[in-house]
Parts: structure tokens; sequence; C-alpha cells
């Protein structure tokens, strides 16, 4: 039976760390915690817990693809490797299905599963995580950060790209297509995850850094996130021009500019009706989705001031 290793990264996750670890405990051959500059008790929990502690460099910016990457290095012979936020709860019974479906096909380099959240209804940005979370299984072109991946595979592409701040995940999953490899998403429970968002202020600081990884990534691979950036310079940028420019030469423009965000709530509402939301629910997700455009379009001007000015690639945190 092929050995299985956990790479579990962490910045001030507190009990959601404490939560995490414990849910890894006796299930891996290794487990491997980064931490990116905690100032809680996360390297002390760590420990305790048994996990062997990688503290990254401070004079470098922090980002999830560096930690991942300097957890892989810090394993011994790695052979399939689980990677874990360190926000989530691994489910039980997951490292064995994900492990058998990596050695009956061995074409597939990296599996993952369906991750929900564990406050869900605490707020209406948890519930929309947990929609966000919850897709299709089967062939996928990316998935989030919780993935088993074979050593092998990871090698062979270089890993991560350390200075990718958002969607480094889709980065590294384009490029394994890109070589050649199949990623699936199994039907399986795979982590318990907690957002923790409460406030429009993280749920807008969120946006903002998933529209740096439309520009970021991109930027790298051009024929990805196409209709996410067309959407969010359509929504954010062209409409609201066309409107302001018809408020003061043809005012019948500004309003048909307007009476696209209506429109556009109502078919991403009745979209998530279709995927099974309940219609309050699908409503309130729809708001929200519409108006992401905008931080979206503040978190791509942001990657491209700092590319320009050859600036650091830092965080943009919500919690």
């Amino acid at each position: 039976m092929t050995p299985v290793d956990v790479v579990l990264i962490g910045r001030n996750e507190g009990a959601r760390l404490v939560a995490a670890l414990a849910s890894v405990r006796g299930q891996a051959r290794q487990v491997i915690y980064v931490d990116s500059g905690s100032t809680d008790d996360s390297l002390a929990e760590a420990r305790r817990a048994g996990a062997r502690v990688v503290e990254l460099d401070l004079s470098t910016p922090f980002t999830a693809a560096r930690a991942r990457n300097a957890g892989f290095e810090a394993l011994d012979d790695p052979q399939l490797v689980q990677f874990i936020d360190g926000d989530c709860a691994l489910v039980p019974g997951w490292l064995d299905r994900a492990r058998a479906h990596l050695e009956a096909h061995p074409q597939t380099a990296m599996v993952t599963g369906w991750r929900s959240e564990i406050h869900r209804d605490a707020s209406l940005y948890n519930q929309l995580c947990d929609a966000e979370w919850r897709r299709p299984a089967g062939v996928i072109l990316a998935c989030g950060g919780d993935m088993m991946v074979r050593a092998g595979a990871f090698r062979a592409v270089g890993g991560f790209d350390p200075v990718v701040i958002a969607a480094e995940d889709d980065e590294f999953c384009t490029r394994l297509r890109k070589a050649g490899w199949t990623l699936e998403r199994l039907p399986h429970e795979m982590t318990r995850h907690d957002a923790a968002m409460t406030r429009f202020g993280q749920w807008w600081r969120r946006a903002v850094r998933t529209g740096h990884g439309f520009a970021q990534v991109g930027d790298l691979h051009p024929e990805y996130f196409t209709t996410e950036r067309r959407r969010t310079l359509v929504y954010a940028l062209a409409l609201p021009l066309l409107a302001i420019m018809g408020a003061w030469l043809f005012w019948p423009l500004a309003l048909a500019a307007l009476a696209a965000y209506p429109l556009n709530w109502a078919r991403t509402a009745q979209g998530l009706r279709r995927d099974g939301l309940p219609a309050p629910e699908a409503r309130r997700h729809a708001l929200l989705l519409t108006l992401s455009k905008f931080p979206n379009l503040v978190g791509m001007a942001t990657y491209h001031w700092r590319r320009l000015r050859q600036a650091p690639m830092r965080l943009i945190e919500y919690k």
C-alpha cells in the first residue's frame, strides 16, 4: 500500500489548526506543518500534536504556494501527498479512498473531493463558500488547495509557483494538465472548512484576492480565467463607464447599462436554483456574485499595478 503524507499550512488559525491537526493524527506516515509567521500558539500546538514544524523565512513574502512547496521539501521520500489548509479538518476515510483511486489510475496526478463549511449557516458569506466548494465529481480543470498529489507529478511540474498569491492551486493544476496528467474530483467528502467570514469587509477582501488571482494566473496562462476576466471588465468597468457617459450625453444609454445588473442577478439566481439552492439563498448569493465584479476589478488592477512597478506580490488576507 502506497504511503500517504500530509502537508498542512497555516497562519494564526488558532482552534481551527488544533482541529486540523487532530483530524490527521494517526492517518498519515508523516505530518508536516508549515507556519507563515503566526503570532498565536500555532507552532506550539503543532509540535504538541506530533507534527514536524517548518517555519517560513520572514524576509520573503508569504504565499500558500511557497508554504506548500516548503512542506513537500521537508518530507522524507514522499509518494502521495495530501495538502490541507490549516482551517480545514480531514474527513475520516478520505485518505484511503483517494489513495486507492490514485493507485488504480496511474494517469491521474491529483484527486480532490468535497469540502464543506463547518458553520455553513453562520453567515451568508459562509453559505457562499459552501456552495463554491460543492462541484460535480469527475475529470476537472482545477481545484482548491485541499488535494492529494503524486509526488512524481509534483516534482515534474516544479510544484506550486511561490509568487502566485491567489488561485495558486488553479495555476498548479493548469501545469499538471499541460504536462498530460488527468485531474479528478471524487464523489466523497474530503475536508470540513471553517471560513469564519462574518463581515462584509472580509468577503470584499476575499473577492479582491480572487480578482488578483484572475489577473496573475491569466498572465501566466492566457487561456485560463478568460470568462472571469471578461465578466469583471464588462460589469465593473465598461458598464459603469457607459452609465456615466449616458448620464451626460444620452440618458437611455445610462438606463440600458444599469439594466444589465438586475438581469445578471436574475440569471445568476436562476442558475443557482438549478444547482439546487433554495430560492431565498439563491437570490442572496446572486446579489453577492453580481457585486463581486467590483472587488474582482480592484484585485486585477492591484496585480497589474504591482507588476508594472515590479513590486512584491504580497498576500491579500481576509481573516
